[in-house]
C-alpha cells in the first residue's frame, strides 16, 4: 500500500515545516485511512473519542492541576528547604540539595516540565548566587527533572498502563527503585566533579533541631506524595481517585491553611492545566488514529517480527529497543512517542518473555532521559527561556548526567528483579 511509506513521509514532513506533533499524527493517520479506502473515513472520528475513552486518563488533569496548586502557593519551597537540611552541607550541597528536592517534588507532579519550570525559577538563580555557574545550575536541574516522571504520580505511568492494559499502580510502585537510583547516581556525578570543578561547600552539618524545624516547614507537601502512593499500592483508591483528593487536599493547604490562593491564582492555575492537559490529550486522541491504522496493516507485528529475525536473543532484542527508543527521542515528543511506539514494542517484549510492568518501566525511563537531550529536549528549552541560558551552554555540562542516566537504563533494562522488587512485595 502507498500508506505505508507516504504516512511516515507526511509525518516527518509536517514535523520539519513545524506542525505541532499532535496535528502532524492526526493529519499523518488520516492519510494512512484514506490510502485504507474511503469508507474507512466515517470511522475516523470515532477512533478520535475513543483514544480519550479510558477512565484512568482523568488521573492525569488532576495530578497536574494539584501540581500547579502546590507550585503556585509556594508549598514546594518546604520541600526545598527540607531537602537542603539533609544534604546542603556537602561539598556542592545546592546541587545535592536540587536532586533530592527533585524526588520530592516527583511525588507532587509527575512532570519533568514541571520541575525544571520551578527549580529553574528557584533553584538555579540561588545557585548563581552561592558560587555556581548558571550552565551548571540548569544541566542539575535538568538532570533531576527526569525523576519527575519515574518516581509516581507518572503521567507516562497512566498514559502506558492505560493504552497497555498494564496495571498501573504496578507501574508507580515499580518506579521508586529507578527514580531513586537516578537520583542517587547523579549525587555520585556531582560529589566526583565537586573538587575539580570548584564547587562551594556548605556551612556544616545541620542540627538535629534544624532538620526538625526544616521538616516542619515541608511536612504538609511531603505529605501529599505519602498520601497519594499509600492510597494507590494500598488499594484505597484508584489513580484516577486519589488524584482528586489530592487537588482538594492541595486546595486546602495552599488557600486555607497558607491563604496564598488568589482568584486571579486559581485562574492562571486553571489556564495552564487545561494547556498542558489539552495538548496531551490531543497527542493521545491522534495518535489512537495513526495506531489505529498501524494495526489495521500489521505493522506491531511486521516489527516483532523484523527484530526477532535479527537475533532470537532477549538481550540483544532489548538492547535494540534501547537504542531505538533513545535514538527516536532524540527527535520526537515523548508522549507522542510512547503512544506510537508502545503498542509497537509491547508486542515484541512478550515474545521474548519480559514481564509487562517491566518493559513498561524500561520503555519509560528511555523516553524520560530524552528530555534533556538535544534537539527538542523539554526540559532544555524550558530552562533556556526560564533562565536566559542557551541550550548548546546547558547540554556541555550535561553529558555526564546523561551518561550515568543511561547507564541505570541499562541496569533496569536487564535486570528485571531490580524494577520488580517492590510491585512484588506489594503483591501487584
Amino acid at each position: 500500500m502507498m500508506g505505508l511509506w507516504l504516512v511516515p513521509l507526511a509525518f516527518f514532513g509536517f514535523l520539519a515545516f513545524g506542525m505541532p506533533v499532535g496535528f502532524a499524527i492526526g493529519v499523518a493517520g488520516m492519510i494512512g485511512i484514506f490510502d485504507m479506502g474511503p469508507r474507512f473515513m466515517t470511522m475516523a472520528p470515532d477512533r478520535l473519542f475513543a483514544g480519550l475513552d479510558l477512565f484512568p486518563f482523568l488521573a492525569m488533569p488532576f495530578f497536574i492541576l494539584a501540581g500547579e496548586i502546590m507550585n503556585r502557593s509556594g508549598i514546594t519551597l518546604g520541600l526545598v528547604k527540607l531537602a537542603d537540611a539533609l544534604v546542603g552541607w556537602m561539598r556542592g550541597g545546592m546541587a545535592h540539595s536540587n536532586m533530592v528536592a527533585s524526588v520530592m517534588f516527583a511525588g507532587l507532579t509527575g512532570s519533568a516540565t514541571a520541575d525544571s519550570a520551578a527549580f529553574g525559577n528557584t533553584l538555579v538563580p540561588a545557585m548563581q548566587k552561592a558560587g555556581y555557574s548558571r550552565p551548571y545550575a540548569c544541566a542539575v536541574t535538568a538532570a533531576g527533572s527526569i525523576i519527575g516522571p519515574t518516581i509516581p504520580p507518572s503521567t507516562l505511568a497512566i498514559i502506558y498502563g492505560s493504552i497497555m492494559g498494564v496495571s498501573i499502580a504496578g507501574l508507580f510502585a515499580a518506579g521508586i527503585l529507578p527514580g531513586l537510583l537516578i537520583c542517587a547516581i547523579c549525587m555520585g556525578v556531582i560529589a566526583l566533579t565537586a573538587r575539580r570543578k570548584g564547587l562551594p561547600k556548605g556551612e556544616g552539618r545541620p542540627s538535629f533541631k534544624g532538620v526538625l524545624l526544616a521538616l516542619r516547614e515541608g511536612f504538609l507537601a511531603a505529605l501529599l506524595p505519602v498520601f497519594i502512593l499509600g492510597s494507590i499500592l494500598g488499594g484505597f483508591a484508584t489513580p484516577t481517585e486519589a488524584a482528586a483528593i489530592a487537588v482538594a487536599y492541595a486546595l486546602f493547604v495552599g488557600g486555607v491553611i497558607y491563604r496564598a490562593l488568589s482568584w486571579s491564582d486559581l485562574y492562571q492555575i486553571a489556564v495552564r492545566t487545561t494547556r498542558i492537559t489539552g495538548v496531551i490529550f490531543l497527542i493521545i486522541a491522534s495518535a489512537s488514529i495513526l495506531g489505529w491504522w498501524m494495526t489495521f496493516n500489521r505493522i506491531p507485528q511486521a516489527v516483532a517480527e523484523g527484530m526477532l529475525s535479527l537475533s532470537d536473543n532477549p538481550n540483544v532484542i532489548i538492547g535494540l529497543i534501547l537504542i531505538l527508543l533513545l535514538l527516536i527521542g532524540l527527535v520526537m515528543d515523548i508522549n507522542a512517542t510512547l503512544i506510537i511506539l508502545a503498542p509497537v514494542l509491547a508486542p515484541l517484549t512478550v515474545k521474548i518473555g519480559m514481564d509487562p510492568v517491566h518493559a513498561g518501566i524500561m520503555i519509560i525511563l528511555a523516553l524520560n532521559i530524552s528530555l534533556m537531550t538535544p534537539p527538542v529536549g523539554a526540559c532544555l528549552f524550558v530552562l533556556a527561556s526560564v533562565t536566559g541560558e542557551k541550550v548548546e551552554a546547558i547540554t556541555r555540562e550535561l553529558w555526564p548526567f546523561i551518561l550515568a542516566e543511561v547507564s541505570i537504563l541499562i541496569v533496569i533494562a536487564f535486570w528485571s528483579d531490580l524494577t520488580l522488587f517492590i510491585p512484588r512485595l506489594l503483591g501487584l
